[in-house]
């Protein structure tokens, strides 16, 4: 662990837990500085994820946080789960980096994917998509579980995923035609999530990311993936298991 953390209470690992979160939580405490007062302002925003996991935001130019960021691209987000009972007892995550404007067709596709009623006023021209780019995050697991952790512990690595990242689009696209079924069983029988219209939004080499409405899920990949094919097999072997899993429920 970065930051010099101590020894991880047993049972505790921070680093998926952390990608996790990074990955399912749709909306977040956005923290900004105060362009007027220098102070802390936050505000609660919708968030998705790069292929990296980097986190991405759509920000009208009307709001204060947008204004801040302007002057100022320094920021944190507050990724939360949520559940029953203390709500300090539930995981959360502290993203920490500079957000900037992006321009790029992926990060707009990517953030309607997850979050597809924004599609209602995205191309407002006063809003505009921003993505952070992270330089470190804090992660805590509940009473006496935390951990600093440093940007290559908690996004994803795409070195040699660039096969990947050109056919993720396609796959994504064509998952949500033509195997609804298969989608269903990823998020119920391997990623434990309730019943529901699931959908893919988004897949990288370590895993791909589902949504239900207003429920998300991560799919784990068994290993990494860097092309459309390796993609193929390993969906088809999740696939395999969920229907193993099905028949055996």
């Amino acid at each position: 662990m970065s930051g010099g953390n101590a020894a991880s209470p047993a049972g505790f690992d921070p680093v998926p837990l952390a990608r996790h979160l990074l990955r399912t939580v749709r909306a977040g405490a956005l923290a900004t500085i105060d362009r007027e007062t220098g102070g802390p302002f936050a505000t609660l925003v919708t968030v998705a994820t790069d292929f990296d996991g980097s986190p991405l935001l759509l920000v009208s130019g009307l709001s204060a946080h947008a204004a801040n960021l302007d002057a100022d691209p320094r920021a944190s987000i507050l990724l939360a789960a949520h559940g029953r009972g203390d709500p300090l007892a539930h995981p959360r995550l502290t993203v920490t980096g500079r957000v900037e404007r992006s321009a790029e067709p992926r990060i707009r596709r990517r953030f309607l994917a997850r979050n597809p009623k924004a599609e209602l006023y995205a191309d407002f021209p006063d809003f505009s998509f921003r993505r952070m780019t992270v330089d470190g995050a804090h992660q805590n697991g509940g009473f006496a579980r935390a951990a600093r952790l440093g940007p290559a512990e908690l996004l994803t690595d795409l070195t040699g995923a660039d096969a990947l990242i050109e056919a993720e689009e396609g796959a994504v696209a064509h998952m949500n035609a033509d195997h609804a079924d298969a989608l269903g069983l990823y998020a119920v029988r391997l990623a434990g999530a309730p019943d529901g219209n699931w959908r893919a939004t988004g897949c990288d080499p370590d895993g791909m990311d589902l949504a239900a409405g207003d429920l998300t899920a991560r799919l784990p990949f068994p290993e990494r993936v860097t092309d459309a094919g390796s993609l193929r097999r390993v969906l088809v072997g999740l696939a395999r298991d969920a229907r193993l899993n099905d028949e055996t429920a």
